[in-house]
C-alpha cells in the first residue's frame, strides 16, 4: 500500500509500486487534467508538481508523470492542475491568457505546472532560466512567443530574489500562485507514521527511473522495485578529488555551486542534457549504470578519468570508469552491486572542454558527443584524456589518442595528428543519427573545437582548416 496526499487529500493505493502516476492520476483517480501523450519524458504535457521533504523541509520539484513510478512518491505530495485551480484564474493562467499563449488548450496545464515550478525553486526571477524550465512544454501550435511573453510579465511581476526559499511557498499563496492549502502540507506530511516497506534483496534498484520507465514500463510493473533515496548535498571535495553522490540527479550537478567552481559552463552545457523535469530525477549513477553509448555524464567523467566506488554486501570496491563499460549496454557490475559514488582528482578540470552535437540543439540525444580535459603547464601538455559518444558500442575513452598527446606541445600540428590517430581507433556506425562518415567528421571537428576553446591564443582555424 503506497500513501501519499494528492493535491488535499490523503489517499493510499495498492497498485503495484511501478505504476506510474500518469495511470494513478487519470485512470484510477479521475484527474483528467494531467494529458497523457508521449509517456517519454519529452512533450511536458503530464507535468506535476511533486514535494518532498529533504531533512525536515519541504521541497517541489515539476516533474513527468509518465516517468514517477507510484512508489516514489510514498509519503509525499503530488499536485496536478486541480490542485492548483480556484475559482478564478491564478496569475500563470492569467498571464498565458492575456499573452496568447493558448490555443487548443491541450499544452496548458503542463506549462502551467512547469512555470509553477520554476517559481517554487528559482532564486531570481531570471526570463531565460524560466524559458528553460518550460522547454519541454512550449507549444509549437500556439506559438513560442506568447509562451515567452507570458513568461516576461511574469518575471517582471514577481520577484524572487527578494523571496528567501524557507518562505517561498508563504510568499507564492500571498501572490496567488499557490492556493490557501499549501500552507499545511508540511504539517500534514510530517504527521504521518514513517512508511516502511519489505523490500526482497533481489529488488530492481530505481533511482530516477527516467529511462528505466521508458524503455520497460509493463517488465517493471512486474518486479520488486527499491527505490534509491534522493541525494542531499551529495558533492564535496577533499584532498584533491571530487566527490559526487551516485544518486545526485543532473539537475543538483548542473547548478551546484561546487560542480561550477571546476566547471564554469556546465550550468548551460547540461542544459542540452534532456528537459528541466527530467534533469530533476535523473541521476548521476544511473547515467553510467545505463551504459549508453551516447550517455552524456558517461562522456563527460570519461574524460576526467574518474574512477566509481561500487558497493555490496560484500563491502566496497573501485573501478576506474574506462574499464566499467564492457560492451554494448554491459557494465563490470556484478549482482548485488550498486554505483555508489562518482570520484576524479580535480587537476582535470584544469582545461576541459564538453561538446555535444545533435539534430536539433535542446531536448534531443547525441549524435555524437565529445568531452577533453588538458593538464598543461605553459605551452606542453602534461595529461591528456579524450572521450567521445557515438562512435562506438560504449562510451569510448581514446586511449591512444590521449597517450599521443602527453608530453606534446600544443601546437595544430600536434592537433592534426591526435585527429588521425583518433580517427583509427573508433568504430562508428550508420544509423538514424547519421551516417558512419558523417560521424566521423563530427568527432574530427569537435577535437578542433575543444583546442580552440581551450588555447584560442596558440591554435588558430585557419591553421586546422588547411588540411
Amino acid at each position: 500500500m503506497k500513501r501519499f496526499l494528492l493535491n488535499q487529500r490523503l489517499v493510499e493505493e495498492r497498485l503495484p509500486a511501478g505504476t506510474v502516476m500518469l495511470d494513478v492520476i487519470r485512470r484510477h483517480r479521475g484527474l483528467t487534467g494531467t494529458k497523457d501523450v508521449c509517456r517519454e519524458g519529452d512533450c511536458g504535457a503530464c507535468q506535476v508538481l511533486l514535494g518532498k521533504r529533504p531533512a525536515g523541509g519541504l521541497r517541489y520539484q515539476a516533474v513527468n508523470a509518465c516517468l514517477l513510478p507510484l512508489g516514489a512518491v510514498a509519503d509525499g505530495h503530488v499536485v496536478t492542475i486541480e490542485g492548483l485551480n480556484g475559482e478564478r484564474l491564478n496569475p500563470i493562467q492569467q498571464a498565458l491568457v492575456d499573452n496568447g499563449a493558448i490555443q487548443c488548450g491541450y499544452c496548458t496545464p503542463g506549462l502551467v505546472m512547469a512555470l509553477t515550478g520554476f517559481f517554487l525553486n528559482s532564486l531570481t526571477s531570471d526570463e531565460h532560466a524560466a524559458t528553460d524550465a518550460v522547454a519541454g512544454n512550449l507549444c509549437r501550435c500556439t506559438g513560442y512567443a506568447g509562451i515567452k511573453r507570458a513568461i516576461k510579465q511574469l518575471c517582471r511581476q514577481f520577484d524572487l530574489s527578494g523571496s528567501p526559499m524557507e518562505r517561498r511557498i508563504e510568499d507564492l499563496v500571498h501572490w496567488q500562485i499557490l492556493p490557501t492549502y499549501f500552507l499545511t502540507v508540511k504539517e500534514t506530511l510530517a504527521a504521518l507514521p514513517p512508511y516502511q516497506e519489505k523490500i526482497p534483496p533481489d529488488a530492481v534498484l530505481v533511482a530516477g527511473g527516467t529511462d528505466l520507465f521508458v524503455q520497460k514500463p509493463s517488465w517493471l510493473q512486474a518486479q520488486p522495485l527499491n527505490f534509491q533515496p534522493a541525494s542531499e548535498g551529495g558533492i564535496r571535495h577533499g584532498s584533491g578529488d571530487c566527490f559526487i553522490e551516485a544518486a545526485t540527479t543532473i539537475e543538483q550537478l548542473r547548478t551546484s555551486p561546487v560542480f561550477q567552481q571546476w566547471f564554469p559552463s556546465v550550468a548551460r552545457d547540461f542544459e542540452l542534457i534532456c528537459s528541466a523535469p527530467v534533469r530533476a530525477r535523473a541521476t548521476v549513477g544511473g547515467n553510467l549504470a545505463n551504459a549508453s553509448p551516447i550517455g552524456d555524464l558517461a562522456v563527460f567523467f570519461l574524460a576526467l578519468d574518474a574512477r566509481l566506488v561500487i558497493a555490496s554486501a560484500a563491502g566496497r570496491r573501485t573501478v576506474v570508469l574506462k574499464d566499467f563499460f564492457q560492451g554494448y549496454k554491459k557494465t563490470d557490475l556484478q549482482p548485488g552491486e550498486q554505483v555508489l559514488e562518482i570520484l576524479f582528482d580535480t587537476a582535470a578540470a584544469q582545461s576541459f572542454s564538453y561538446e555535444k552535437v545533435s539534430k536539433r540543439t535542446h531536448l534531443d540525444i547525441a549524435g555524437v558527443n565529445s568531452a577533453m580535459s588538458i593538464e598543461h603547464a605553459g605551452r606542453r601538455i602534461i595529461k591528456a584524456h579524450l572521450a567521445a559518444g557515438g562512435i562506438a558500442p560504449v562510451p569510448f575513452y581514446l586511449a591512444a589518442t590521449s597517450a599521443y598527446l602527453q608530453g606534446k606541445a600544443i601546437t595544430a600540428a600536434t592537433v592534426l595528428e591526435a585527429v588521425d590517430i583518433a580517427q583509427g581507433e573508433i568504430a562508428p556506425i550508420s544509423d538514424s543519427r547519421g551516417s558512419a562518415g558523417y560521424k566521423r567528421l563530427l568527432l574530427r571537428q569537435l577535437m578542433f573545437a575543444h583546442f580552440l576553446k581551450l588555447f584560442p591564443d596558440t591554435i588558430y582555424w585557419k591553421q586546422l582548416h588547411a588540411r
